[in-house]
Order: structure tokens, then C-alpha cells, then sequence
């Protein structure tokens, strides 16, 4: 999945980096906000200097590095302006001396006088040896950056520079991107939303080794999930394939055949659509206002329409089958039919190649079954499948939008911005 070159166009970023090993990383993150459109500058303490020259950054960036050799007060390129300037600061890598400083109000170094000067949330993505990272002064410090304004992104277990494996390695570069992009463009209308996402082409058992299947590769439902995220909605998404490059913290549900989807799916829903508590519970303003919106089912799967009648154990072998095999099918439950889509907003995808008679069918899908849209996708033929971009029609009781042919991730975060405003 490509990420577009104006998902974050007009956007500005300040990107710190600390004394990291893992400061070389952020080179790639820096290339990932620019290749976005967003405009970047980094602005670097000095022990970061050691491990990556503040050259390479300027290179990337086209902007001047901020440091306490280069700061200025007879033009803006000083900490107070960098972060006027900025729409979101990104701490990466973040230390566990920084994160001990920005947790008790320190700024002895140009870098930390930017953070305390930032009245605006902040995302620190730590990097640290792991008895660092688990100490519990550093425990403490996180948390109470936690409730200070900061976003933490989540340290990964992999071999640390120290030659042993354990957590405190700096998330990805295209994590840390996700994370700063949910910042910068969620939505309140789906901030906190419950949103359930199918995906995928069902793999329907004849037996152990052999299976009936379609060409649907997950794509649509991948690129949407990820949509989803970035707009800051909770997303469950339950599919038979997935893109490798979606957010982590999209929850994500592998199933294999239809009847494992429904089981997942009946769950799923009910749980999103848990009604509305009273503000008498323990929970806060914020979670109860994350319970009243109501939820959102977006059907993208592909869901077999017949199955093998009898799926056998082990392998059938074709000495006892003989020259000739029929195979016995029968109709598949229909999910959408089953489901109890009372209190949930239903988006079905319908995909066609009768262009002639693919709108009538797919605007019958509104009453036939229950849903409140479809989003109609015409095919050319099976090279249709697997491709990087896509076409719809978003079709409703009250209107019809056209939403032309773009990369699928950008398509997503249009057919969201429609969805919002009807």
C-alpha cells in the first residue's frame, strides 16, 4: 500500500533527535513525512550529532538543522519560532536521559527547551537498552509524560546495539509515521468510533490440501482500515488477507473461511454496539462519548456465495476419485442477511463486470439486504484484482457520489470525508 504524496501536504513537522543508536532510523522517517508533502525540520541535541551529521537531515529535509550552534535570534531560526511553526513535534529517537528530562521540566539543551515550549500534544517514540527502559524511574517518567500532553509510540522487542535481544528498540519509521499522521488528521466525527472492517476472499475447504476461493486480495479492506485509523476511529479489522504495511495498532482478526468470518463478525458487532452507559459508570467523558457514536460495518469481503457440501478430512486421493470428480455445492449462508445490523451503519461492497446492470444490482443490495450504502466496484476482469488503485460509486437512499479512480488508500480517506457529511 503506497502512501500518498499529499496525505500530509501542508502539514509542518519538527522532528528531534536525541543521542540514539537508533538515530540513523530517522532518516527514513524524515523521507517518509517529505515524501507525504509534508514540510519537515529537525532540530538536534548534540549527543545526536555523534551517531548522524546534522548534513544528512538538511539533505532530506532542504531545511537548515536547528541546534544550539546554528539557533538565531535575528531571524526564526530559534526554538521558540520552530515551534510556532510546527503542527506537531516528534521525538525520534527519544532517550531514556531526554525522557527523564521532559518528564520533570528540564531543558538544558535546545531540543528540550522546543518541548517545553510546545503547549500542543507531542509523540516521543523511546528508544533504550532494555534495563533502561524497565527501570522504574523510567516507568514513572513515561507515564507521567503520558498524562502531559505526550504521545508514546510503543518500543518493539527485536537485537539491541548492546548485542542482546529484548524490548527498547525504536519502533519503525513507518510506525512512528502512522502514529504522527493519526495526530495530524483525525476527524472528530470518527475519532473514537467503533468501525468493523471485513477484507479478503473466504478460502471454503474441499479438504485438508484443496480449496475453493476467489481473487479478492484484501487490498480495499486493508487501505480502508488504514483510512480509518488515520481519522482516529477504533478499527477491527477481520479479513483472509492483509496489506503487511497497515498501522499495528489496527486490531486485526485472520480467519480463512466464511463461517469463521461470521462467528468473528456476530462478535465483533455486538461488542461495538454495546449500548450507551450512564455517566453514573466508572467510565470518563471521553469513553462514554466513545460509546454514543454509533458504529460503522464496512462489508468489503468477498464472501464465497456457494461452498463444498461435504469438506472431507486429510487428503482425497485421486486413485479413488477416478478420471472424473464432481464436486457437490451448496448456497452459503449470506452475512450481511444474518447479521444484526440494528444500531450499526452498514456499507456493503458490491463488485460487478455487467457494467450495463451493475448499478440496479447493487442499489437493490439497499433493501434486499438492509444496508444503509454500497459502494459499487466495476470490474474489468480478473486482472481487476490485486491492483494498487480502485474506482467507486457510493450509492445511498439519499444520493449517489462518484469517487474516481485514485490509489486505494487515498480513495478510502474520500469515501470517509463523503460518509461524514451526508
Amino acid at each position: 500500500m503506497t502512501t500518498p504524496d499529499h496525505l500530509l501536504h501542508g502539514k509542518h513537522i519538527l522532528i528531534g533527535v536525541t543521542g540514539s543508536i537508533a538515530a540513523y532510523k530517522t532518516l527514513d522517517l524524515v523521507r517518509l513525512f517529505v515524501k507525504a508533502g509534508a514540510e519537515v525540520k529537525v532540530v538536534m541535541s548534540d549527543a545526536a550529532k555523534k551517531f548522524v551529521t546534522p548534513l544528512s537531515f538538511e539533505a532530506l529535509s532542504r531545511h537548515d538543522v536547528l541546534d544550539n550552534l546554528s539557533e538565531s535570534w535575528s531571524s526564526d531560526h530559534n526554538h521558540i519560532h520552530a515551534v510556532a511553526w510546527a503542527d506537531l513535534l516528534v521525538i525520534a529517537p527519544c532517550s531514556a536521559n531526554t525522557i527523564a528530562k521532559l518528564s520533570n521540566g528540564i531543558a538544558d539543551n535546545l531540543l528540550l527547551q522546543c518541548a517545553l515550549a510546545d503547549p500542543k500534544i507531542k509523540l516521543i517514540a523511546p528508544s533504550a537498552n532494555t534495563q533502561m527502559l524497565e527501570s522504574p524511574f523510567t516507568k514513572a517518567n513515561l507515564k507521567m509524560l503520558g498524562i502531559a500532553n505526550y504521545e508514546i509510540v510503543p518500543t518493539q522487542v527485536k537485537e539491541l546495539a548492546c548485542q542482546t535481544t529484548g524490548d527498547g528498540a525504536m519502533a519503525e519509521p513507518l510506525e512512528i509515521f502512522y502514529h504522527a499522521a493519526r495526530l495530524l488528521l483525525k476527524d472528530p466525527y470518527w475519532e473514537h468510533r467503533r468501525v468493523i472492517v471485513t477484507g479478503g476472499g473466504t478460502v471454503e475447504k474441499i479438504d485438508d490440501v484443496r480449496y475453493i476461493s476467489n481473487f479478492s486480495s484484501g487490498k480495499m479492506a486493508s487501505a480502508l482500515a488504514t483510512a480509518l485509523y488515520l481519522k482516529g476511529a477504533d478499527v477491527n479489522l477481520i479479513a483472509t488477507r492483509f496489506e503487511t504495511t497497515i498501522p499495528q495498532a489496527v486490531h486485526t482478526i485472520h480467519v480463512d473461511d466464511s463461517a469463521e468470518m461470521l462467528e468473528y463478525l456476530t462478535d465483533s458487532v455486538r461488542i461495538a454496539k454495546k449500548g450507551v452507559l450512564s455517566k453514573a459508570s466508572l467510565l470518563n467523558d471521553e469513553q462514554i462519548h466513545r460509546i454514543q457514536k454509533e458504529p460503522y460495518l464496512f462489508m468489503a469481503a468477498a464472501v464465497s456465495d456457494y461452498i463444498p457440501s461435504f469438506p472431507q478430512q486429510g487428503k482425497m486421493k485421486k486413485t479413488l476419485l477416478g478420471e472424473r470428480y464432481a464436486l457437490e455445492l451448496k448456497q452459503n449462508t449470506d452475512l450481511l442477511r444474518t447479521l444484526d445490523k440494528e444500531g450499526i451503519v452498514t456499507v456493503a461492497f458490491k463488485a460487478e463486470m455487467d457494467a450495463e446492470h451493475a448499478y440496479e444490482h447493487a442499489k437493490a443490495l439497499l433493501d434486499s439486504k438492509g444496508v444503509d450504502a454500497v459502494c459499487l466496484n466495476i470490474l474489468q476482469n480478473s486482472k481487476s484484482f490485486g491492483s494498487s488503485d480502485n474506482a467507486l460509486t457510493l450509492i445511498s437512499k439519499n444520493a449517489d457520489v462518484i469517487l474516481e479512480n485514485k490509489d486505494k488508500l487515498s480513495l478510502s480517506l474520500e469515501l470517509l470525508e463523503v460518509l461524514s457529511a451526508q
